[in-house]
C-alpha cells in the first residue's frame, strides 16, 4: 500500500513574492518528497511554486485551489464558469478549479477556497501578506494545523500569542519545518 505524500501548504501576498524567502524554502520542499498546495495565483503563490517546479529532481506535485471569476450559484452562471484573472499560475501541476470566488476579508466565508488549501495540508508556512492571508492564518489556527509564520518585519506579531511558530528567515523555517511536519530534525 503506497505512503501518503506529505503536503506543506503555503499562504502569502497575491502580490508580492518575496524571493529572499520563497525561492529557498521552495527548493528546499522540492527535495523533500512532498507536495506544495496553494491558492495557484500570484504573488507567494507563484514565487514558491515556481521555485519548486524548476527545482532538478523534484519528486513532489505543485497544486493550486482555483477561485472562480464570479458566484456560480446559478445555472447560468455555472455555465459561465471561469477561473479568476490571473489564476492558475504556470508552475501549477494539478489546477483544481472551484466554484468558489470569495477572498481577502472573506476569507473565512463557506464561498472561500481558503479552508480547502487549510485542510488539505499537513502543516502551514504562512508568509507575509494581507487580508486573505490573516484569515488563512485564522482558520489554520482554528482547524488546529501546525502553522509556521515567517514573520521577517513583525508583520504577523498579532499571531505572537497563539500556538503558531515565528520565525522570520529561510533557514529558520527550513530547521522548524525538518522538525515538526518531515520530523527528521
Amino acid at each position: 500500500m503506497p505512503t501518503k505524500r506529505t503536503v506543506v501548504g503555503v499562504i502569502g501576498s497575491g502580490t508580492e513574492s518575496h524571493p529572499q524567502l520563497s525561492e529557498p524554502l521552495g527548493q528546499w520542499l522540492a527535495g523533500q518528497d512532498c507536495d506544495l498546495i496553494n491558492g495557484g495565483g500570484g504573488g507567494i503563490m507563484a514565487g514558491i511554486s515556481r521555485a519548486f517546479a524548476e527545482t532538478p529532481h523534484r519528486q513532489g506535485k505543485v497544486i493550486g485551489i482555483i477561485p472562480a471569476s464570479s458566484p456560480c450559484d446559478t445555472p447560468e452562471a455555472r455555465s459561465a464558469h471561469a477561473p479568476a484573472t490571473g489564476y492558475p499560475n504556470p508552475w501549477i501541476d494539478t489546477a483544481i478549479y472551484t466554484h468558489l470566488h470569495l477572498s481577502g476579508t472573506s476569507g473565512k466565508e463557506m464561498g472561500s477556497r481558503n479552508s480547502i488549501i487549510i485542510l488539505t495540508a499537513d502543516g502551514i508556512v504562512a508568509f507575509p501578506g494581507g487580508a486573505g492571508t490573516r484569515s488563512e492564518i485564522q482558520l489554520a489556527l482554528e482547524y488546529g494545523k501546525p502553522l509556521l509564520i515567517l514573520n521577517p518585519h513583525q508583520e504577523w506579531d498579532e499571531f505572537k500569542n497563539t500556538p503558531a511558530a515565528m520565525v522570520a528567515t529561510a533557514d529558520e523555517a527550513i530547521t522548524w519545518l525538518t522538525k515538526n511536519i518531515f520530523k527528521t530534525g
